[in-house]
């Protein structure tokens, strides 16, 4: 039909039947989907390859150019140039890489080549990926001693000539397995981790918030009434298990296709006083960046997201973890580590903080990173507050003075908050690679000693500075069977190695913090740049792996601290920002395809995309991002 699509069968194959033209959102969604895309032109007597750049907004029947003095347009070009009568002239043109500024080739001219696919991949590709390749430890740990036979490093003649042999067998180490910390919930009853996870169904929140003023937003124009009314009463039911009182929604709105989401959170926000919550039922990957941005960005409400397939099936332990979610981002505590197995120098002012800088896609080569710093708020390390900042396109290490400014806020909010100033600053740092630890040193942890600085000439805290690693290939096997944890035969979970793998002079360590569902396990490598605390590598495994139970969206153990976890999600929920701001304000279209970074101007200026990630003034001192 008319600028949809579909399939007609054509024997064994499908074809698919080509619109009459492309709606703006298509042609978006489409370039971005193409960009990058290697083809072949078929006018041609020669093969000529180009790589698409962008989807042009207009049509070939409408897009013009000079062409022996006149205005020509792209259809009547090549009906003159090479006799070809297109069948689709009002389908956009593609527009190609090259050394002119403007290449058009129409869509039916080009033909896609065979190339590897550098692309992000999508959720569902993802999960065939893992379950692909997700080995359990002992299929794994026999591939790669078939693989060290294969390679016959024994007959290898220059390895001979220098007397180097390569043993046949893996590396026999030593370890330990940390004890987990037992977790707190409200009148101090205490939950110690089994296999690092726990079962708090006859506990309730540390701190459990009340919702009385919340909504729904209903998306999917199938959802049934009774489904609905099955969730509300799970949701409502299991908050009251958990000691989260949650009222009757006070309003529920069918979302129709010519509703706008701006105009109907700010009409929720304007009907309900006081609106505390906006939950939102989504079809997956329908409106979950606008519904973020605008929750966000825009009136200042927390949203929670829920799939409506979840929805409609309401399973308690969905609920549960929907409740989990819910209490955090509305001000409440889930649980706390009991404050009795807290290390000696954490029983004073500590500050936790987390770092991550996320990248754009891989053929991306114009989009900016975007760095996020979270920051505990209390003494139990749990409530944590976020900034995200956009850097330039691939920048992984912060400027000195960008770091200090928001570390400045982020210890005048802790003072503000608990009405201490930190004694000590420890500072985990994800996805830097060892050959960025010198400018780590230099520029970040230079940030953090000029913030603490800045407030006060003798503010001078303890400063303990860690690098938090996943990419790497060390992996850990148990050397007794009897030793193997769970369906995968993994290294159980606190398994901390510090000697034989390390480093011989610095302070260094793995932790395999988590359980491995599948798979077999990655440890986390910690590497310290820093550390004026003189911490003991007792005392900070030990602090590591409580900080892995202290992650309120589930009741694991993860794979690598809390705080490094929360700017993870930042960093990624300010890029679902960035998306939508982009989408909405047509950058990424054609005409800013020729843009290219410049001084202060990446897509559009650093400062308005500063501005498009930057949370509603209610939502900064909430945990918005889990």
């Amino acid at each position: 039909g008319r600028g949809g699509g579909g399939y007609e069968d054509r024997g064994r194959y499908r074809e698919a039947i080509v619109p009459e033209y492309l709606r703006d959102y298509e042609r978006k969604k489409f370039a971005k989907e193409i960009k990058g895309l290697k083809v072949a032109v078929t006018h041609l007597p020669y093969p000529r390859k180009y790589k698409v750049k962008d989807v042009t907004r207009e049509p070939a029947s409408k897009l013009s150019f000079d062409f022996e003095g006149k205005p020509c347009t792209v259809k009547d070009y090549f009906k003159r140039v090479y006799k070809c009568d297109l069948k689709y002239p009002n389908l956009p043109c593609l527009h190609m890489e090259g050394k002119m500024q403007y290449i058009y080739i129409p869509m039916e001219l080009c033909k896609v080549l065979a190339q590897n696919c550098n692309r992000k991949l999508t959720s569902d590709q993802t999960t065939a990926m893992i379950r692909a390749t997700a080995k359990p430890a002992r299929e794994r740990r026999s591939e790669i001693l078939g693989k060290l036979r294969e390679a016959r490093f024994d007959e290898d003649p220059l390895l001979k000539d220098f007397g180097i042999t390569v043993n046949k067998q893996l590396a026999t180490i030593e370890g330990r397995v940390l004890d987990p910390p037992k977790v707190q919930y409200k009148d101090k009853s205490n939950v110690r981790p089994v296999n690092g996870a726990w079962d708090m169904r006859k506990d309730k929140f540390y701190n459990g918030v009340t919702v009385d003023k919340w909504a729904i937003v209903v998306f999917p124009r199938n959802f049934r009434e009774d489904d609905l009314r099955k969730f509300v009463y799970q949701l409502c039911k299991a908050g009251e298990q958990y000691g989260m009182e949650m009222a009757q929604p006070s309003k529920v709105h069918l979302f129709q296709q010519r509703d706008n989401i701006e105009s109907v959170f700010k009409s929720l926000h304007k009907d309900v006083q006081h609106l505390q919550l906006i939950v939102a039922i989504l079809d997956r990957g329908a409106y979950y960046n606008e519904v973020k941005r605008v929750g966000d960005n825009f009136i200042g409400t927390s949203t929670q997201c829920v799939l409506s397939k979840n929805a409609s099936k309401a399973i308690p332990a969905t609920m549960a973890n929907i409740c989990l979610k819910i209490n955090m981002k509305l001000g409440g505590k889930n649980s706390i580590i009991d404050p009795s197995e807290r290390i000696p120098i954490c029983q004073k002012p500590v500050i936790i903080i987390g770092a991550d800088v996320t990248h754009p896609a891989p053929m991306d080569k114009r989009s900016p990173s975007i760095a996020a710093i979270t920051a505990s708020m209390d003494q139990y390390a749990m409530d944590y507050r976020a900034v995200a900042k956009v850097l330039k396109h691939r920048q992984e290490v912060m400027e000195i003075d960008q770091l200090a400014g928001i570390l400045r806020d982020m210890l005048l909010k802790f003072h503000k908050k608990t009405g201490f100033k930190p004694l000590r600053i420890i500072f985990y740092r994800d996805g830097v690679s060892e050959g960025q630890f010198k400018e780590v040193i230099l520029k970040e942890i230079a940030a953090v000693q000029k913030a603490c600085l800045s407030l006060n000439k003798e503010y001078k805290p303890g400063i303990t500075f860690l690098v938090v690693q996943k990419r790497h290939h060390t992996r850990l096997f148990c050397a007794d069977s009897r030793d193997e944890h769970g369906r995968g035969k993994n290294v159980p979970p606190g398994t901390t190695v510090d000697s034989s793998i390390t480093h011989p002079r610095e302070f260094d360590f793995f932790l395999c913090s988590h359980a491995g569902i599948q798979g077999t396990s990655k440890p986390c490598y910690y590497h310290v740049l820093w550390d004026d605390n003189d911490f003991s590598a007792d005392d900070l495994q030990t602090l590591t792996y409580q900080l892995c139970h202290c992650y309120a969206r589930c009741n694991r153990s993860v794979s690598y601290p809390a705080p490094t976890y929360y700017s993870h999600l930042a960093a990624f929920r300010a890029r679902y920002h960035l998306q939508d701001w982009e989408e909405k304000n047509g950058i990424g279209s054609d005409s800013m395809s020729t843009m290219s970074f410049s001084g202060d101007e990446l897509l559009g200026s650093l400062k308005d995309m500063q501005n498009a990630v930057e949370v509603n003034e209610q939502m900064k001192d909430t945990m918005y991002f889990i």
